[in-house]
């Protein structure tokens, strides 16, 4: 991703971040100006008689209270809505990137772990909104400092100017070399806690299997060392920054004052130089090298923010799924399909170096129809199913549904068309009603609750402490796993779907409910397309059709007696 991309988000906050760069110069430059009023009160005034000196005094000690309030409000300013643009950028950055997180194919989430994308989402843009308001400021305020500050020492002596800046080299050297120190320090960071947040989120996840194979210490050992592994790498951090923050604020920066020390000295002697000026050097020494350690600063965040920003930008590089040209045809993204289903020598693997999971598969299931497939796990059935709404893209092959090829297609369209109820529910963490509704945003109770019946699960929401506003918490862990499934089948009947796929969708299910929804699927199942992976034979008789898959083929296809 460019610089220029990176830049585009400040755009919607130039206006206010000028104003944040302007107050950070001008914070500067005022801070630039106290000396100046004291060089003039102990060079010109104190010279002059007492009755001349007392207004003059009077007048410049004003000026300077003046100054410090132009200090401390631009201070303020820029300080507080620095912090607030940062805190915007971040705001957007997060959001375009879970955005684009939602686009991108499955095969992205079955490689990559999901600690380590909340790690990229949350800390990484965390530290680069740091940087973003306080990079620019460092700059603004180093560049006010040092320019100002070159000017006026030159003005009042050359000679001892130039005795500063023959030393300054010392420090940007120095600077230079821990670059790239720092930023392979700050990189394997981010990457550390990224795999910390992955093994954290995997044991939570799965505590309830952790606890019941007793496994706590196995889990304990495996967090400890990928903890240890973190911790070594803020050490290296912390190693390094202090080699480099202590020795540019407890040597260089001494050194430098100490030469100018000498050379004033020297100069005093000679007669080039008065005692007043040189208080005046040592006061703008600090005004010469803050500056430097401010950008000493701002290289550690600079370097933070450069770890975080590549690890944003793997994967904002990242492909999304293939989407067709804007502007599509009615044709090619129809309302609501028919449900005419065809696979023509499909074939599919999940890596081009894995063998085929499917290997020429050609199957026509003519709309409103209901086609059973078995085989034993790892035949590929699911695979199969999960190729028609594109979880994933044909390896070789074409699929199409009412005559158009689904490559073609507007992928939201093809999937709005599509119901999924999969053994493996997922519920969100909300209420019984937010979840049953995940299937038609906007529907209304009445809706949901016609649902929730026809899914033979209204009876014991009711009977749930708050009814169909119960909270059942994070991936419904409040409710059995039979009740989890029926309300995915209820978000399922709320889509109302030409097509719907049923991945042993009853299979959680006592023998009673199975038999009370297969009721419900009965009249649900009329005018749709529908394909069933079950193995219990109740379920199979549903079908037209059965197919069976092994090895990744269609062997042979069965009439249910």
């Amino acid at each position: 991703m460019s610089l220029k991309k990176f830049l585009s988000f400040y755009k919607p906050y130039k206006f206010i971040f000028a104003l944040v760069l302007l107050c950070a110069a001008l914070s500067s430059l005022a801070a630039l100006a106290l000396p100046l009023c004291i060089r003039y009160i102990t060079v010109e005034v104190l010279a002059m008689g007492a009755e001349e000196a007392m207004p003059l005094i009077f007048n410049t000690v004003l000026l300077m209270l003046g100054l410090i309030v132009v200090l401390t409000v631009s201070g303020v300013f820029y300080d507080y809505k620095g912090h607030k643009v940062g805190a915007m950028m971040e705001r957007d950055m997060r959001n375009e990137l879970f955005n684009h997180c939602q686009k991108l194919p499955i095969r992205f989430f079955d490689r990559e772990k999901t600690g380590s994308l909340m790690s990229r989402i949350t800390n990484d843009l965390l530290n680069m909104a740091e940087f973003c308001h306080h990079g620019p400021e460092n700059i603004f305020m180093f560049l006010a400092s040092f320019v100002g500050s070159f000017i006026i020492l030159f003005n009042i002596n050359a000679r001892l100017t130039l005795v500063i800046f023959a030393l300054l080299p010392l420090m940007i050297i120095y600077t230079i070399f821990f670059q790239g120190r720092l930023r392979r320090a700050y990189r394997e960071s981010r990457e550390k806690i990224g795999d910390l947040n992955a093994d954290l989120e995997d044991t939570l996840s799965g505590i309830r299997v952790v606890k019941s194979f007793t496994n706590e210490e196995p889990e304990y050992k495996k967090f400890s060392s990928a903890n240890e592994k973190f911790f070594k790498g803020r050490v290296n951090i912390y190693k390094n920054e202090a080699f480099y923050f202590s020795v540019m604020d407890f040597f260089l920066t001494p050194l430098i004052t100490t030469g100018v020390v000498f050379a004033g000295a020297v100069f005093i002697s000679q007669s080039t130089v008065t005692a007043p000026d040189l208080i005046v050097f040592l006061l703008y020494v600090g005004y010469l090298t803050s500056p430097l350690s401010r950008i000493a600063q701002w290289v550690g965040q600079f370097q933070d923010a450069l770890a975080g920003f590549g690890r944003f930008t793997e994967v904002m590089n990242m492909k999304t799924e293939d989407l067709p040209a804007e502007n599509l045809p009615a044709e090619k993204s129809p309302p609501r399909f028919k449900g005419h289903v065809e696979f023509k020598n499909v074939s599919f693997r999940y890596g081009d170096e894995l063998e085929n999971v499917l290997e020429n598969i050609s199957l026509d299931i003519p709309a409103a129809t209901s086609i059973a497939l078995v085989g034993s796990s790892g035949a590929g059935k699911t695979t199969l199913c999960s190729l028609i709404p594109r979880f994933y893209e044909l390896s070789a092959g074409d699929i199409f549904i009412d005559g158009i090829n689904i490559k073609d297609m507007d992928l939201a369209s093809l999937r709005r068309n599509i119901g999924v109820v999969a053994q493996d529910v997922y519920l969100f963490n909300g209420s019984v009603m937010d979840n049953i509704a995940y299937g038609k945003p906007g529907a209304t109770e009445e809706e949901i609750i016609q649902a929730a019946k026809m899914a033979k699960a209204h009876e014991f929401i009711l009977q749930l402490p708050k009814g169909y506003s119960t909270d059942i918490g994070q991936r419904g862990i409040r409710l059995s796993g039979g009740q989890r499934q029926r309300l995915s089948i209820a978000r399922a009947f709320l889509k109302d779907p030409p097509v719907l796929i049923l991945d042993e969708a009853t299979s959680a299910l006592d023998y009673e409910n199975e038999r009370a929804i297969h009721e419900s699927l009965d009249s649900f199942m009329k005018d749709r397309t529908v394909l069933i992976i079950a193995h219990r034979l109740s379920t199979l008789k549903k079908a037209s059709k059965i197919f069976s898959l092994a090895e990744g083929n269609i062997e042979e296809a069965l009439i249910p007696e």
